[in-house]
């Protein structure tokens, strides 16, 4: 949790130019919107400058007539003053719906192309997670990952759609201001400059304040997030154990701290924004001082005193923009400097083309072999050690051994969740590292002890929108399986709704689902970790002869603590810290009185009344 946080914490640079050149492939495809964006805010930048301009040559011309510098608009405007006026009104209220325009189209195009590019970073994002191994979530909190595809990708829309382009639009306003008043009257454009240096320091105290507080903001939402994950998902285990209390006290802390974080970014800003508008203010006031000065003298027309307040009120504006846009855009390096981390974390190996394309699916004729396995999550800590192997195709393995004796973690390595560190694990002859994921993955059908289902129906749980899975087909797995009066009693059957995790159905009706699910894909190899441990007894012998029936004609490996599974494998193989010590049939272990008779005595035996009386 402390490196979830931490990682969290980091803002990065303000701008990194190996990020942003990333980043700015997701607009490539939009080149030619993003062109025109970028031209209709330079437009807008420009028609910014119009309406002062107009101002002043209304006051300069009609109402104080003095002697002034000819413009280009002389030759337009009428000598009459109330159709001269006029005209300029009308050209001011052009020049009102020109920037109304622009900036629709403006705002419209780059939050368009910002959607757009977030929707390629997003399915590139869970397209990626879907190819990563499970060892990677095994290190990586789930509140993080989520993080990576809502919150940081919202972030780098924001800096598309009112960042960047913004901070491109502010410095072109405020370059087409600068060069209007130079033009105007330079001396009273340097006077009105005069503050300029304080706000440079105002802004970088804010920026500095600001800055600490989204550190803090983000860490509290990561903080919270997190909480609230855990706290949501075990609920039952809170309320059982009366933690509620505990759980409310914690989040509280964690709340206040946002809370508190929040405060002093709100402080910060209510700080920066007032004094801008002083200093700007401050600004104005400088010019009706030396502005009228001038104007007494005759040295500085009425027209460009109006029209150098006008100015000086739009200057200052993108000045302040522009210190809130150096935050957005901190954050996105920040958060694109997370998703690239993300996206550039090795996939696994891929198979070689040769093997690629001998993914059709095709009948096994050479079995499973471990040869000489050995594999640990960590260092050397090894969880199996040369495991020796061969299953036969058609047969029926049951493995058994105590807990942490590296049962499922063999099944792990067969589906390819994880790859060994010594030996190699052969389906058909091929090494499962050389198959193609999908096509190994599609020969195999397994059924876990802790089953999950997706929010849905029950249908869609059982098919899992599989074109190859008809309707009859899961039809038919639920009748083999013996359990289609169980759906026929929901009160949609088929179409009986799905809550997220299967909360409306019991441990044993999701499991079920989960077997018919597996049978309705008809695996050529059949894998079942403790998939009977969560089925109460009568629901046990109702699937009993099912499974007989499933592992009919098909490789199988049971993972089992029930004893009538056991006995129906063609042979069973005990394992003891992580190492295969026994091999063989029920009453050849227990002949042996090994490992295996051991296990007998403690967890079996009890058993063996209810299935010989069942026999």
């Amino acid at each position: 949790m402390t490196q979830d946080h931490h990682e969290e914490e980091v803002l990065g640079k303000a701008y990194d130019s190996r990020l942003m050149r990333r980043l700015l492939h997701y607009l490539a495809p939009y080149r030619g919107i993003v062109a025109l964006a970028s031209a209709t805010m330079i437009l807008h930048s420009l028609l910014q400058v119009v309406g002062p301009f107009l101002t002043k040559i209304a006051v300069d011309r009609y109402l104080v007539v003095t002697h002034r510098q000819p413009t280009f608009l002389d030759s337009f405007l009428s000598a009459d003053p109330a159709i001269g006026l006029a005209q300029i009104t009308g050209l001011y209220l052009l020049a009102l719906l020109a920037l109304f325009a622009l900036e629709y189209g403006q705002t419209y195009t780059m939050q368009m192309v910002g959607q757009r590019a977030m929707y390629d970073l997003r399915m590139e994002i869970f397209g990626h997670l879907h190819r990563l191994p499970i060892q990677f979530y095994d290190r990586n909190p789930v509140g993080r990952l989520v993080t990576r595809v809502t919150t940081d990708v919202d972030v780098i829309n924001e800096m598309f759609t009112s960042g960047v382009v913004a901070i491109f639009g502010d410095f072109f306003s405020l370059l087409f201001i600068v060069i209007v008043m130079l033009q105007l009257n330079a001396t009273l454009a340097l006077v009105t400059f005069a503050v300029l240096p304080l706000i440079f320091v105002a802004t970088m105290l804010f920026r500095r304040r600001v800055r600490d507080c989204y550190r803090r903001i983000r860490t509290a939402v990561a903080r919270i997030n997190a909480h609230l994950q855990e706290h949501l998902t075990g609920m039952s285990v809170v309320q059982l154990f009366n933690r509620e209390e505990k759980s409310f006290a914690e989040f509280k802390k964690i709340n206040a701290a946002h809370q508190k974080a929040f405060l002093d970014s709100v402080f910060a800003h209510s700080l920066f924004y007032p004094a801008v508008e002083v200093l700007s203010s401050a600004a104005i006031a400088l010019i009706l001082w030396y502005g009228g000065h001038q104007v007494l003298g005759e040295m500085l027309t009425i027209g460009v005193l109006v029209a150098f307040i006008q100015y000086a009120q739009r200057f200052f504006r993108p000045i302040q923009d522009l210190s809130e846009k150096y935050n957005i855009l901190q954050s996105a390096m920040a958060s694109s400097e997370r998703i690239f981390k993300l996206l550039d974390t090795p996939a696994g190996r891929e198979p070689s083309q040769e093997l690629a394309g001998a993914s059709a699916p095709r009948e096994a004729t050479r079995g499973i072999e471990f040869q000489d396995v050995w594999f640990a999550y960590h260092d050397q800590d090894w969880v199996l050690q040369d495991v020796q192997l061969s299953i036969e195709p058609g047969e029926t393995i049951a493995i058994v051994g105590h807990t942490g004796a590296g049962k499922t973690t063999l099944i792990s390595l067969l589906l390819r969740f994880y790859d060994v560190q010594k030996g190699r694990i052969l389906v058909d002859g091929v090494d499962v590292r050389d198959w193609n994921v999908r096509a190994l993955r599609r020969r195999l059908g397994v059924v876990l002890q802790d089953p999950f289902l997706f929010s849905g129906t029950i249908e869609s749980n059982i098919r899992l929108d599989e074109e190859a899975v008809t309707r009859e087909a899961m039809e038919e797995a639920v009748e083999e399986l013996n359990i289609e009066d169980f759906i026929r009693a929901l009160p949609e059957g088929y179409r009986q709704e799905v809550y997220e995790r299967g909360a409306t159905l019991s441990v044993g009706q999701k499991q079920l689902i989960s077997f018919a699910r597996a049978l309705a894909h008809n695996p050529q190899i059949l894998i079942l970790d403790e998939a009977t441990s969560s089925v109460d007894t009568e629901t046990e012998f109702r699937v009993r002869e099912a499974l007989n029936r499933m592992i009919s004609g098909r490789t199988a490996i049971i993972i089992a603590h029930r004893l009538s599974t056991i006995q129906r494998a063609d042979r069973i193989v005990v394992f003891h810290k992580g190492r295969i010590r026994e091999i063989g049939s029920h009453q050849q272990l227990l002949a042996q009185r090994g490992i295996y008779w051991k296990l007998y005595q403690l967890q079996y035996k009890q058993q063996e009344v209810s299935v010989t009386g069942d026999d």
